[in-house]
């Protein structure tokens, strides 16, 4: 029998670079702090870490706006440190991802810059999309936002119209922010660019890539006006000419020794659109953003669950990452008991791991840290609060850095403060002080990931509903049984000879509401 690819049933730490942990006393996060907390993860008990961009950038975008794809930017290091994260890596047992943004580039990446120097028609342009402006005929022809004359009504997804405006009369595309113009995919020369970025880092011995707005490279011929949303019939997401690209890069990754894997960020409305990405020639997974956005209730995951493992062959799993509410305070929204949002994120972890297919967790949601919701707005640096003027708090709330030790903010992030405040009441959520306490959220993630690791290619591919009341959700496995309460009661749990784990205490046959639970029948 073949064995399991490593990424069929990986769980994959996203690191956020910029708040991971600080080497150089700098209030930054680097790659030197990443290394020397690889025995951490290693410890965690993940099997890869994904990198956030480290490339240089004047940081629009957090480092999503990127000015130069093969180099690191000097305030996470260099090349010689990514060399050596690599490496260090590795001999923990873990494997590397690195984010790699195809969509759009920097407004100071040299091409983008040669574009703004060159005529109309010229080829330096027609590496991004740029187009004459229209006419407007009337009040808000152009959409919310729009100013008048921009080609279409699209608009950026960090507000506003996804259009600006060139000293020539001309007006160039960002789907985000005006200092990320969209690179156009049509154009061969930037297929064959970014086919020689993949090499580049697969020569230095990357094990994958996660693919930024997997979705939204190519766009529909003319132009023509659009609904908002992440549709999978839009033209400016989802068109069918994007999976030519992903078998072109396929073919690069799989001519390299060793698995090497892509997994796409694809925002849509269906699992049959996402499942498009994920076939034998395209990407190795997608992400699976239903489970993400499901409220919770064991009718939503349910129907989560069963779409996905319908429809999509490489189902991945995630309930946070830096662009979302850290899933603590979403499960927390509107419960009169404070403790029922780190509850809830417990038992949904049990539930997402007890699943077939893969697990993206995003740092520090094993330490069960909330989202920092009361930044002071001269603090925040998020495109989305900025352009929104100030009425989106944005995302710098999930990103926050890491507290490692200590009572007092830096908390062992670094000697050099932090770029984001972190809040005074965070010592009880330190590693230091969470690896003391084995009924801690870091030990619970602990326990959870070793035994995953334990039942890992004992288990079936497909999952066996069986009854359960109320609003809860039970699903056997094999010889694994996974049950978890959504609802408010405790209901009685499934039949079983033993538990394996449990998200919180058991009330003896009964599971408490908010409460998950790993059960066996061996």
């Amino acid at each position: 029998m073949d064995e399991t690819p490593w990424w069929r049933d990986a769980v994959v730490y996203e690191i956020y670079v910029r708040s991971f942990a600080d080497a150089s006393g700098d209030g930054t996060g680097d790659l030197a702090g990443i290394r020397g907390r690889l025995p951490y993860l290693a410890d965690l008990g993940v099997d890869a870490i994904w990198l956030t961009p480290f490339y240089p950038s004047p940081m629009a975008d957090g480092g999503y706006d990127v000015a130069d794809y093969r180099d690191v930017d000097p305030v996470f290091g260099s090349l010689a440190d990514f060399d050596d994260l690599v490496a260090d890596a590795h001999a923990h047992g873990l494997r590397l991802m690195v984010d790699i943004v195809p969509n759009h580039s920097s407004s100071a990446h040299p091409w983008f810059q040669k574009a703004l120097a060159a005529p109309r028609g010229s080829q330096e342009r027609d590496r991004y999309v740029f187009r004459d402006g229209r006419a407007p005929h009337g009040p808000g022809e152009n959409g919310p936002g729009g100013t008048g004359g921009e080609p279409n009504n699209w608009l950026s997804t960090f507000g506003g119209p996804a259009w600006t405006r060139v000293p020539d009369g001309q007006w160039y595309l960002h789907l985000f922010a005006p200092e990320q113009p969209d690179f156009n995919w049509r154009n061969p020369e930037v297929r064959e660019e970014f086919l020689d970025i993949l090499r580049f880092w697969l020569d230095r011995g990357v094990d994958g890539f996660r693919i930024d707005v997997a979705m939204g490279l190519i766009k529909a011929e003319g132009l023509p006006d659009t609904g908002p949303g992440f549709r999978s019939a839009s033209p400016m997401w989802s068109r069918p000419e994007v999976h030519d690209i992903y078998r072109e890069w396929r073919r690069v990754l799989d001519a390299y020794p060793g698995t090497r894997v892509a997994i796409g960020e694809v925002w849509t409305d269906s699992a049959e659109d996402l499942a498009r990405y994920v076939r034998p020639d395209e990407l190795h997974q997608s992400f699976n953003f239903a489970w993400l956005e499901a409220p919770w209730s064991a009718t939503a995951f349910r129907k989560v669950i069963d779409d996905t493992l319908r429809a999509v062959a490489a189902p991945t799993w995630v309930l946070s990452n830096h662009d979302v509410v850290r899933h603590r305070t979403r499960y927390g929204e509107g419960s009169l008991d404070p403790s029922a949002g780190l509850a809830r994120a417990r038992a949904a972890l049990l539930s997402m791991l007890a699943l077939p297919g893969s697990a993206y967790l995003y740092q520090g949601e094993e330490l069960g840290l909330p989202e920092v919701i009361d930044l002071p707005p001269q603090a925040r640096q998020d495109p989305v609060f900025k352009r929104s003027n100030g009425e989106l708090p944005g995302r710098d709330g999930c990103r926050v850095p890491l507290p490692w030790s200590g009572t007092a903010p830096p908390y062992g992030f670094g000697d050099g403060g932090s770029w984001l405040p972190q809040p005074d009441d965070w010592a009880e959520l330190t590693v230091e002080r969470q690896a003391a306490d084995t009924s801690s959220t870091l030990s619970f993630y602990r326990r959870a990931l070793a035994l995953r690791r334990d039942l890992r290619g004992t288990l079936p591919d497909a999952i066996e509903w069986v009854p359960a009341p109320g609003d809860a959700l039970f699903f056997r496995r094999g010889p694994l049984t996974c049950a978890i309460n959504c609802g408010e009661d405790p209901v009685r749990l499934p039949p079983h000879e033993r538990v394996l784990l449990s998200s919180g205490p058991l009330a003896g046959a009964d599971l408490p509401a908010d409460t998950a639970a790993w059960l066996t029948d061996r």
